[in-house]
C-alpha cells in the first residue's frame, strides 16, 4: 500500500466518526420538523354547536357527522341540513385551525341560503383527531370528495336525496388547496372561494417549518421537504394550484386576498390569472379566513356577506 492510500485511510478513519455524527444531527432534526408538522397544533373548539345553542336558543340545528375517507380513515364534521334537494357548501378551515373557525359562516350561510352546510376537520386538526397526522395538502383533496360522497348519502324523510345539483367549497389557505384539488376530481363541484391560496404545497411546508422552528431557515425547510416525501412514502405530490386551476372547467370563483403584508397575498392574485372560467377577485382585504377569530362582529360580517351572496348567486 503506498504511503498516499495510507494517508487517504488515516483521513477517512479521522472524519469518518464526525461525518456519521453530522449526519445524525440532520436525521434527527428532520425527523422532529416532519413529526411536528404533520401533527398540527392543537386546542380546544373555540366555540361548539352547543355552545352556540345555549347563547341563541335551539335554532342552530347543526349535527355531528362522520364517514369514511378513501384511504378508509374517519373524518369528521358538523352538518347542517338544509332545503331538500338544494345544493352544499364544504367549508374548509387553514392549517393550524379547526372547524370551530368557521361556526359562524356555516350558521349564516345556512340562514342566508338555505343549502345543506357542512364543515369537517381536516385530517390531524380539531380536539382528538380520528386521523392524527396531516399531509399537508397531499391527500386534503380527495378526503374533500369523500365528504362529497356522504353527502349524497344523506336522505330526507321522505327519502330523497338531501343534497342534489351543485356542490361549493370555500378554503383558506390548505383548504383553499384542498377544496381546487378536490374540484379538479369532482366536475359537481362549480362553485369555489378560497382565501389566502398557496401557490403549491411546497410553500405550505415551508410556513409550517418556520413555525415549528422558529425561523425562516433555508436548511430546515429543505429537510422537512425531504423528510415528507419520505413519510408520505409516495402519496405527497407538490402539485402546482395553477395548474389545478387550468384544468377546471364550469367552475365560478372568488379569490380572496389581504393586504401587502399578508404571507399569501402574492400566491392569490398570481392565481387569479390561471382560471379557465369566472373569476372574482376581492384584494388588499383587512382581514382574511385566517384572522377571522380575533375580529369585531362588524368586520367578520365585511367578510363573510361577499361570500355567502357569491355561493348563493353561483349554486342556486
Amino acid at each position: 500500500m503506498s504511503a498516499r492510500q495510507r494517508a487517504a485511510q488515516r483521513l477517512v478513519r479521522a472524519f469518518l466518526p464526525i461525518l456519521l455524527v453530522v449526519l445524525a444531527a440532520f436525521a434527527g432534526v428532520t425527523v422532529w420538523i416532519v413529526h411536528g408538522i404533520t401533527r398540527p397544533p392543537r386546542a380546544a373548539y373555540l366555540v361548539t354547536p352547543q355552545t352556540f345553542s345555549k347563547v341563541t336558543g335551539p335554532i342552530l340545528k347543526a349535527t355531528d357527522a362522520t364517514w369514511r375517507n378513501h384511504d378508509g380513515t374517519s373524518a369528521r364534521g358538523w352538518l347542517i341540513e338544509g332545503a331538500e334537494g338544494a345544493p352544499a357548501v364544504i367549508l374548509l378551515h387553514h392549517y393550524g385551525a379547526d372547524r370551530s373557525w368557521l361556526l359562524n359562516l356555516a350558521v349564516k350561510l345556512h340562514e342566508s341560503t338555505n343549502f345543506t352546510v357542512l364543515w369537517p376537520d381536516l385530517r390531524g386538526h380539531g380536539e382528538d383527531p380520528l386521523v392524527s397526522w396531516s399531509l399537508l395538502g397531499a391527500v386534503e383533496g380527495d378526503d374533500v370528495t369523500a365528504a362529497i360522497d356522504y353527502l349524497h348519502t344523506r336522505k330526507t324523510n321522505a327519502n330523497k336525496p338531501q343534497v342534489a345539483g351543485r356542490i361549493g367549497v370555500y378554503g383558506i389557505e390548505l383548504g383553499a388547496y384542498a377544496a381546487l384539488e378536490a374540484a379538479q376530481r369532482y366536475p359537481e363541484i362549480r362553485a369555489l372561494a378560497l382565501d389566502s391560496a398557496p401557490a403549491a404545497p411546497d410553500d405550505l411546508i415551508r410556513a409550517a417549518t418556520s413555525g415549528r422552528a422558529g425561523m425562516n431557515n433555508a436548511v430546515l425547510q429543505k429537510l422537512a421537504n425531504w423528510g415528507i416525501r419520505l413519510y408520505a412514502l409516495g402519496k405527497y405530490q407538490s402539485t402546482p394550484s395553477c395548474e389545478l386551476a387550468r384544468s377546471l372547467k364550469d367552475v365560478h370563483t372568488l379569490l380572496l386576498a389581504g393586504g401587502a403584508g399578508d404571507a399569501w397575498q402574492s400566491s392569490t392574485l398570481q392565481l387569479s390569472k390561471c382560471f379557465n372560467g369566472p373569476v372574482e377577485l376581492k384584494r388588499d382585504l383587512p382581514l382574511t379566513g385566517v384572522s377571522l377569530p380575533a375580529s369585531t362582529g362588524e368586520q367578520e360580517e365585511a367578510y363573510d356577506r361577499p361570500v355567502i351572496e357569491f355561493f348563493d348567486k353561483v349554486l342556486r
